[in-house]
């Protein structure tokens, strides 16, 4: 093989099922990516302590406990991005993934495409740190008191009808904050929204 076709860099995957593992590591590969394939994660964190991945994509366990992970991986000083898979993914365990150090979180099944280009976002976010931030989000419409209370309410997991029933508002109410909320962030769904809330900076 000529030795011109340079390598994106290492992508770390950690997931318990093979054909998973598999799929992901080969699409990753037609993507110029280097693979390293995981079935646990205590291997993983051995590795990382080694070396450091452009990025790591990790299967978020039912148990949770690849949350543990997530903050072991940052206390060993692992700075690349860490996107989470999970094939029973809630708003709060997206919230817990982001809170603990992932940069994305992704909902099982997916398609492999979709997954390669929100590594490559991710790898490019990180390789360019964020510009001085005035507000909740930079450039971005600022929100009203009550987009505000909505937004803290979403970040703490709760549902529409929970932010309803605490806020003495109707879901359908709720439904049209958030919807307000999202465009002027111009997020693509909650998920999405808390990723930059709490990897760009905190809200005001």
């Amino acid at each position: 093989m000529p030795g011109n076709t340079l390598s994106k860099g290492e992508v770390f995957v950690i997931d318990t099922d093979a054909a998973s593992r598999e799929q992901l590591s080969a699409a990753l590969q037609q993507s110029a990516y280097d693979v390293i394939c995981f079935a646990d994660g205590a291997s993983l964190l051995s590795e990382a302590k080694a070396r450091m991945p452009a990025c790591v994509l990790m299967e978020l366990p039912p148990d949770r406990s690849g949350l543990d992970m997530l903050r072991r991986l940052r206390e060993e000083n692992c700075m690349a991005p860490v996107l989470v898979t999970s094939a029973n993914g809630s708003i709060a365990m997206a919230v817990d993934a982001i809170k603990s150090g992932a940069a994305d979180f992704i909902e099982k099944p997916f398609r492999t495409h979709d997954v390669i280009g929100r590594i490559d976002a991710a790898i490019d976010e990180f390789a360019q740190p964020g510009t001085s931030r005035q507000g909740w989000l930079p450039g971005c419409e600022p929100l009203t008191a009550r987009e505000a209370d909505v937004l803290e309410h979403l970040g703490a997991g709760l549902t529409n009808k929970e932010i309803a029933r605490r806020m003495h508002l109707s879901a359908r109410t709720v439904e049209g904050y958030r919807a307000s909320i999202l465009k002027k962030a111009g997020a693509r769904n909650v998920t999405d929204l808390l990723r930059r809330i709490f990897v760009q900076g905190s809200p005001t």
